[in-house]
């Protein structure tokens, strides 16, 4: 299905396109369709696409040795993907799955090539997503080696409600989500939570996520107050 302008308008990638420009776009992409955990791209293919999410959520994946998932970054309506296989040609270097029932609108490669190199302002905004991208591979890096579930949680919760502007995560992500970008069991981090809800550090409110003790949470981030066991 092809792309309308006013869904092209809504993304802040495109923001600096005229008109005459997104209407070529949209005669170029395509929408399509993902069930929750459909594989949306797949790390190693030969296809080379710009991928737009128009609505839902996607999570980046990839896999250890022994086959355990490793949660990368997620996504949500506005955001982009597959940008690092279009610039340097090579295969996309990790998995995006729906991690709940999404759409989204794809530009081919060699498409999406031409647009990044003729458009100064895109390019400059693309270069800039890939250097947070590296940055927060180093920030992953970092919280993966912190020494309890309950500490690598409390960081990633706090970086998350920070990537919003707030002092909440809406919508929140799945506790086998959240389980896999901190390197945990799915269990560990509902007995994380629990504790946590009890406690009334964590508010939830639908797929509202509040954090209300930012001081705790900061305190066992930083390694000041010491977690309780879970």
């Amino acid at each position: 299905m092809p792309v309308s302008v006013q869904i092209l308008s809504q993304f802040p990638l495109l923001e600096p396109l005229e008109i005459a420009d997104l209407e070529q776009l949209s005669k170029q992409m395509q929408l399509r369709s993902f069930a929750k955990r459909g594989m949306v791209m797949s790390k190693g293919s030969a296809v080379q696409e710009l991928g737009f999410l128009v609505e839902g959520r996607l999570q980046g994946v990839d896999f250890t040795m022994d086959g355990r998932s490793v949660g990368l970054f997620f996504l949500n309506p506005g955001d982009y993907f597959g940008e690092l296989a279009v610039i340097d040609g090579e295969p996309p270097s990790e998995f995006v799955v729906a991690a709940a029932r999404s759409t989204v609108a794809f530009l081919e490669g060699r498409h999406a090539r031409d647009l990044i190199a003729s458009k100064p302002a895109l390019a400059t905004a693309v270069m800039a997503r890939l250097a947070h991208r590296v940055r927060s591979v180093m920030s992953q890096r970092t919280l993966l080696s912190l020494p309890t579930p309950f500490q690598r949680l409390c960081v990633l919760l706090l970086q998350m409600a920070q990537a919003q502007g707030q002092s909440a995560i809406d919508p929140v992500p799945t506790h086998q989500e959240l389980a896999i970008t901190i390197n945990a069991s799915r269990e560990t981090v509902t007995r994380v939570f629990q504790q946590m809800f009890l406690q009334e550090v964590l508010l939830r409110t639908g797929d509202r996520l509040e954090l209300v003790n930012l001081e705790y949470l900061k305190g066992v981030a930083a390694g000041s107050i010491a977690p309780p066991k879970t």
